[in-house]
């Protein structure tokens, strides 16, 4: 099941502020959400149990009737053979303008969703937080990105306060 701890990473994020950002970072200014919605593909994360094991990570994100976004989270488990998906919603936190969200994928619980980092232009690549610096995932609209921009990534990451030794990198075949 995806995120087969999800309810104990959800309760443990409850217990340390679920919702906020962690210190010295900054959610985007001029965040759209008309043009990040669609398909994100996970590139490099921080391993965590709720993903262990997981490649050919994705997340695809569409509005809600009530102003939200759903978020549906699909990997697929290689030793089980399967794929796995979890399925959520999102509202921003404060002002829509900011790259900040909760994301919760159980009950009344909500998580930090911290876009940090992004390409303003085109939308096609983003840093994203929880709500500690244990959590952070590197996103894009293709299923690889050119070394050039994998090492910006990295390095914003990195001078932003992540120990991007942690990274690892998502099979996206």
């Amino acid at each position: 099941m995806f995120y087969k701890y999800g309810l104990l990473f959800i309760l443990s994020l409850f217990l340390i502020s679920c919702t906020s950002v962690p210190k010295g970072i900054e959610p985007v200014k001029n965040f759209k959400i008309d043009n990040y919605l669609g398909t994100w593909y996970e590139i490099a994360r921080f391993d965590h149990s709720f993903e262990e094991g997981l490649n050919n990570v994705s997340a695809h994100y569409s509005l809600r009737d009530d102003g939200g976004v759903d978020v549906v989270n699909r990997g697929y488990n290689a030793q089980n053979k399967e794929w796995e998906e979890a399925k959520g919603k999102a509202y921003f936190v404060d002002d829509e303008s900011l790259g900040h969200l909760k994301v919760s994928f159980f009950g009344p619980f909500y998580s930090s969703y911290v876009v940090f980092y992004l390409d303003h232009s085109n939308y096609q690549y983003a840093l994203v937080s929880g709500p500690s610096r244990d959590y952070l995932w590197l996103l894009s609209r293709q299923k690889t990105l050119p070394q050039s921009v994998l090492k910006l990534l990295i390095r914003e990451a990195s001078a932003a306060g992540f120990d991007t030794s942690k990274l690892i990198f998502v099979e996206q075949d």
